[in-house]
């Protein structure tokens, strides 16, 4: 008893609390009056403790002091709420840190803390917007929905999610998303709205986003949804709306993605919703990107009567109408619409002018009109810069706002942005003064195309009537000249000479300048006698005077041909015209001297020639023959298209694949014919230069996945990895677990064949792959 006091009273109290509870941080600064007000507060220990130290100390009564001290120590060492009032107060001071050790050791001794502590942790990592912390706070409720779902609450991860998403982190943010439908706690539409629109800023974003908006849009689709019901209404308020579908359908455009694009649009019916006017645009842009050409024709009355459409919506469509018959070939439909731009032009201009003598009129006569908004001050008012919040978004002010107005606001400011993105895509059509013209890019591709197919005749004659349509400019500065040109610069000369043989039957005159150009180009290749010959007499019939240069060289090219005759002639009637020597750089000065239209046009046609790009416009027929029949879920006569297609060679791109394999996904149950499409999709990629996207894949992927042929789902997940493609995991361990739970769990069999052997093998893999074991 006396040696035991006289250890209480050498011995500090840190030294032995120390040896028995472990760490003294835990209370080293704290009296014994506040350990036993902690003590008193959880007795569930106490005695337990009391009784243990007795008899492994032999403390008597004259240790009562030493006695409660110890059980105070052990009390808070075990005490969940200490560790949860920890928690708290190093969250409110921004010790994120010592907020994330606190967690750590409350998960070892007593699981989850209670429901607030869980959302104020998730809540405080959440503001941070720091990368490690976010990474952090999706821990916790990856952790929580695993154990203790209910502890979760449905603002604080609609919060994370918006967080996640405002930081680049998509495929975290669609996760938490996810996460909350599972319990039940739908996020209103226009909270995930805003959510989806900060995923897609980026490509993989883009992807997750749009694979969202199914997941969800799935659950509404064929009136499944009863809305009499009261127990539906917070399942109502996450239905997606037209604004939702414009923000992932204009992203998927930038983005490239418009596979998954226009399942989205076939969704759009199936829930009830109908397009708005701006949506047709984004439709239009679509069909036109996965080569559906009949379906923007019968989009093209809906846009021309629909209400709200601006000059820029309809210099989208027409530019995408415009691209979808060049894709097609159908010259004859795209110079119609060339031409009536032209036409309407023209009128347009005409119109102006007279509205400027009446004005002019008007102002002579010192008749003022009544005062009116400057477009300056207009422009003030009205073009504010549109930009989004990038500052730390704080929990307080996103859980005033009841009804996500903010974020809905937020969500269609970022839809602007998208759609101005858009807008700069649009390479085929201009507007002036509200009138639609096509632009040099337009012109130098549909030059282009009719050169490819030959077509010289239709092709001078769509270029005189150009000329005619436009402003008027010299015969030197035609759309026809510059194309000769442009011809002539590239080496395309039998087609220069055969332009130039349509305008002389057209009854067009043209100066000396294009046949002094041709007559060069001819000598400087040297093997051009009999054009030369033909061309020297076309101008000597249309009383053409070519200049000096010209004769030299046609001199030099018949004495390198040891035709000395005629190079004595051509010196003669070189003398006898007294051609100046002046004119030397005849080809410069006609650049030159073309208006800026013209110009543009030869450059822009040199470097749509020099680019090499061909179109196979079979490919986009078959392609649509096919997508025909696979809507129509018509399997046989769609394979039998792709055959067809094949026999007559005509190489099936990813759009074709997409098509067979979306389509037999649909019908359910043909794993096996999936299969056989990838083992010929692998021979063409491995015969040829072809390329499959990442949609693709990702559909082959699910296929496989969901049938369970995990040898052939590994084959595609090591092509997109190397091809650095993004893959959700997570959709794939939740098809694992719907589908496949218990497969391949218990011991492998002692016979089994080699084939058996590789299936279990790989689906093991497949399981380690999702981080499953």
């Amino acid at each position: 008893m006396l040696r035991a006091a006289r250890i209480c009273a050498s011995s500090s109290t840190c030294a032995i609390s120390s040896l028995l509870v472990g760490p003294r941080h835990l209370f080293g600064h704290e009296s014994p009056h506040s350990l036993d007000y902690k003590c008193s507060a959880t007795k569930r220990t106490g005695a337990n403790n009391i009784g243990f130290l007795n008899r492994k100390l032999n403390i008597g009564s004259c240790g009562a002091y030493f006695s409660t001290l110890t059980e105070t120590v052990l009390v808070q060492a075990h005490d969940p709420s200490v560790l949860a009032l920890e928690i708290e107060n190093a969250i409110d001071q921004q010790r994120f840190g010592d907020a994330w050790r606190a967690y750590e050791k409350h998960i070892h001794m007593d699981g989850l803390p209670r429901k607030s502590v869980l959302s104020k942790l998730i809540i405080g990592f959440a503001e941070t917007c720091d990368a490690h912390w976010l990474n952090q706070s999706y821990n916790v409720v990856n952790h929580a929905f695993e154990e203790k779902r209910e502890l979760l609450e449905k603002d604080p991860l609609i919060f994370l999610s918006l967080t996640l998403a405002r930081s680049s982190l998509p495929n975290l943010a669609i996760n938490v998303v996810r996460k909350l439908v599972k319990m039940e706690a739908y996020p209103p539409v226009a909270a995930w709205s805003a959510i989806i629109a900060h995923m897609s800023q980026t490509a993989t974003g883009v992807f997750l986003a749009a694979d969202m908006v199914m997941e969800i849009g799935y659950l509404f689709q064929n009136n499944r949804v009863d809305p009499r019901k009261k127990s539906n209404r917070p399942l109502l308020l996450m239905k997606p709306n037209s604004l939702t579908f414009n923000i992932i359908l204009t992203a998927s455009l930038l983005f490239g993605t418009t596979k998954k694009s226009e399942q989205l649009l076939e969704l759009m019916p199936r829930i009830g919703l109908k397009p708005e006017a701006s949506l047709l645009i984004v439709m239009a842009r679509i069909y036109e990107m996965n080569g559906h050409r009949d379906e923007i024709q019968k989009l093209r009355r809906h846009v021309n009567e629909a209400c709200g459409l601006g000059e820029s919506e309809f210099r989208q469509f027409y530019d995408c109408l415009l691209s979808s018959h060049l894709k097609f070939g159908d010259l004859d439909s795209a110079v119609d619409m060339v031409l009536d731009m032209l036409k309407k032009g023209k009128n347009t201009k005409r119109s102006l002018e007279a509205a400027k003598s009446v004005l002019e009129t008007v102002e002579n006569n010192k008749l003022y009109l009544p005062y009116e908004k400057t477009g300056s001050d207009s422009a003030h008012s009205s073009n504010k810069s549109v930009s989004t919040d990038s500052q730390m978004l704080k929990y307080l002010s996103f859980f005033k706002d009841k009804n996500f107005a903010r974020l809905e606001l937020e969500a269609r400011e970022l839809l602007k942005l998208l759609s101005d993105k858009l807008q700069e895509q649009v390479g085929l059509v201009k507007s002036e003064y509200g009138v639609l013209h096509p632009t040099e890019t337009m012109y130098a591709k549909l030059v282009k195309a009719f050169l490819d197919a030959d077509k010289i005749s239709a092709l001078a004659s769509f270029l005189v009537k150009a000329g005619k349509e436009d402003s008027p400019v010299s015969v030197e500065s035609s759309f026809v000249v510059q194309v000769i040109n442009a011809c002539i610069s590239l080496g395309l000369l039998e087609k220069a000479h055969d332009l130039l043989d349509e305008m002389r039957f057209s009854g067009i005159r043209v100066g000396s300048t294009i046949y002094s150009s041709l007559l060069k180009a001819y000598c400087k290749e040297g093997h051009h006698e009999d054009d030369i010959t033909a061309l020297l007499k076309d101008a000597q019939q249309a009383g053409i005077q070519l200049d000096a240069s010209c004769y030299e060289d046609l001199i030099q090219s018949r004495v390198h041909h040891n035709n000395t005759t005629g190079a004595l002639h051509l010196f003669k009637e070189l003398k006898n015209l007294s051609v100046l020597k002046s004119d030397h750089n005849e080809f410069e000065m006609l650049v030159q001297g073309c208006d800026n239209n013209g110009a543009a046009l030869t450059a822009k046609l040199v470097e749509e020639v020099k680019s090499g790009h061909m179109v196979n416009h079979a490919i986009h027929d078959w392609n649509n023959v096919i997508h025909f029949f696979c809507k129509k879920r018509l399997m046989h006569d769609a394979h039998k298209a792709f055959s067809k297609m094949r026999t007559l060679g005509h190489m099936p791109n990813a759009q074709t694949f997409h098509s067979l394999v979306t389509a037999y996904a649909a019908v359910g149950g043909k794993y096996v014919e999936v299969t056989d499409l990838w083992g010929e999709m692998k021979v063409l990629a491995n015969s040829s230069s072809m390329k499959f996207d990442q949609e693709l894949l990702d559909s082959l992927l699910y296929c496989f996945v969901r049938g369970g042929f995990f040898l052939r789902a590994m084959e595609v997940i090591e092509m997109m990895e190397k091809g650095k493609m993004f893959i959700d995991k997570y959709k794939y361990k939740s098809l694992w677990l719907k589908y496949h739970r218990t497969l391949y769990k218990g011991k492998a069999p002692k016979v089994q064949t080699e084939a058996q052997l590789k299936r279990r093998e790989a689906a093991l893999h497949f399981k380690r792959w999702i981080g499953l074991t």
